[in-house]
């Protein structure tokens, strides 16, 4: 992997991708998004290509086949929702992938990336930065496999009325707050506490959710929300938006720092072959979706 293409160039977290490319000494070619306010490309690389047309985009992924400039992988920070076809046009373009999470919404479209994969050739890379921060490594260094632990997690972060107005705020698209907004915490904790024994849900709205997880090493209650009102009091006067808080038993983590160089990280090691599979989303995945399907049910 040396060219790379980007799909969702506008995006928030995709100034993340370029740097990553870049400070890893690789070459971004060619991006593609709906929206043409991605000057802060210009910061990274001069001269690569832009599109807002997708089907541009893959076709000058097809005529740098075989040339100085062929694309050999492909970055995904599209909405959540279009993960799957954008990833699917990637692998039938023969490229490798890497893509933001949720890397899909269902684990049905786990099983068909996987399918795709196989077919191709070729290999999808998730995303998973938090299990590279120094606090989740020093955290699974020193987990007691004998020992189940009481952990709470409350994840506040307000967003305005825009939000819900965006692609954001519908859960077809985003997956809801706890896939949105949760699926990096589910992930950490599915990590360092081992696989879903059961669940359920106590707060089942569509801003705000809650419930407990019954993991292999770990009783979790969670609580995640975008409702400015959910926030303690202590937060609003500090003038905050965001408060987050991960205990375990009684020592409080704190993840607000250490997150600058994660994705150069995540790039390095898929660079040498030792990114996070498809394998490696699935439970995480699977639980939210469970948690989705009891929300819709109710």
């Amino acid at each position: 992997m040396n060219n790379f293409g980007l799909i969702g160039a506008s995006g928030y977290i995709a100034p993340r991708h370029m740097a990553a490319i870049k400070n890893n000494g690789c070459n971004l070619i060619l991006a593609t998004d709906p929206n043409d306010s991605v000057g802060v490309i210009d910061s990274y690389f001069l001269k690569s290509k832009f599109f807002k047309e997708i089907e541009r985009f893959e076709e000058h992924i097809h005529l740098r086949r075989g040339t100085k400039e062929q694309v050999d992988a492909i970055s995904i920070c599209s909405p959540n929702y279009l993960h799957t076809p954008h990833i699917m046009l990637g692998l039938r373009n023969s490229c490798d992938i890497i893509c933001e999470k949720p890397i899909v919404l269902s684990t049905d479209e786990i099983w068909n990336i996987k399918k795709a994969e196989s077919e191709f050739s070729k290999k999808v890379n998730c995303i998973l930065q938090l299990r590279l921060h120094n606090s989740v490594l020093d955290l699974k260094k020193n987990i007691d496999t004998k020992k189940t632990y009481d952990v709470n997690l409350e994840y506040i972060t307000s967003r305005g009325n825009w939000y819900q107005e965006s692609w954001k705020g519908d859960p077809n698209k985003s997956g809801g707050v706890a896939m949105n907004i949760g699926i990096h915490f589910f992930d950490i904790l599915i990590y360092l506490f081992g696989s879903v024994i059961n669940f359920n849900n106590t707060i089942d709205g569509k801003n705000t959710m809650a419930g407990f997880i019954k993991l292999e090493r770990a009783n979790v209650f969670w609580k995640l929300s975008t409702d400015y009102n959910e926030l303690p009091e202590d937060v609003k006067k500090s003038g905050s938006r965001v408060h987050r808080v991960l205990k375990i038993e009684d020592k409080l983590f704190d993840f607000s720092k250490g997150f600058t160089d994660l994705h150069d990280k995540s790039y390095s090691m898929i660079l040498n072959n030792k990114g996070f599979s498809l394998d490696d989303c699935l439970e995480s995945i699977d639980l939210v979706e469970k948690i989705n399907n009891h929300r819709r049910n109710k």
